[in-house]
């Protein structure tokens, strides 16, 4: 890999920009990756939520941890929960539930379906961090993301990720 510029003007460059070009590098790899599976990165974060959680979550539960994940907002939340639902990858126990009301208030389980979607995004997940890391180790990735979180607190701003 080449670097854009010596290490003298690159100590110089604006922090916003490389940030922002990081985040629009990443995040466009990772929804390319899903959308070869048919879904949207808020329709992977509500499937996870619900294949990792220990005990049965709530829509409303899943959308309080997801809502604020890159300025998503729970509008769209609600409706990729519609989706997966929809879609035969998400359910509500019990099934016979009001639908709108049971994605919110009804505890939510993956489908058969779901569970095979979920198994496979996992795996994709797991090569994308190792192609993003490439060369990164452990250590250096730490300094960057603590650099960046003094950064965030610097600026007198807020940011969290379960």
């Amino acid at each position: 890999m080449r670097f854009s510029h010596s290490d003298t003007e690159l100590v110089q460059q604006p922090i916003g920009y490389w940030s922002w070009a990081a985040h629009k590098a990443v995040v466009a790899h990772i929804r390319t990756g899903l959308a070869a599976h048919g879904l949207s990165q808020p329709q992977w974060w509500i499937l996870a939520q619900v294949a990792r959680s220990e005990a049965p979550l709530t829509g409303a539960e899943v959308i309080a941890v997801l809502e604020g994940y890159l300025d998503v907002g729970s509008s769209p939340l609600i409706a990729d929960l519609r989706t997966l639902r929809t879609r035969g990858l998400l359910t509500t126990t019990p099934p016979e539930a009001e639908p709108d009301e049971a994605l919110l208030a009804a505890p939510l389980a993956l489908t058969e379906a779901g569970a095979e979607t979920f198994a496979a995004c996992a795996a994709l997940q797991t090569r994308m961090r190792a192609e993003i890391h490439e060369g990164i180790g452990d250590e250096e990735y730490l300094r960057t993301l603590k650099v960046l979180q003094r950064m965030i607190h610097n600026t007198g701003g807020q940011a969290w990720h379960h």
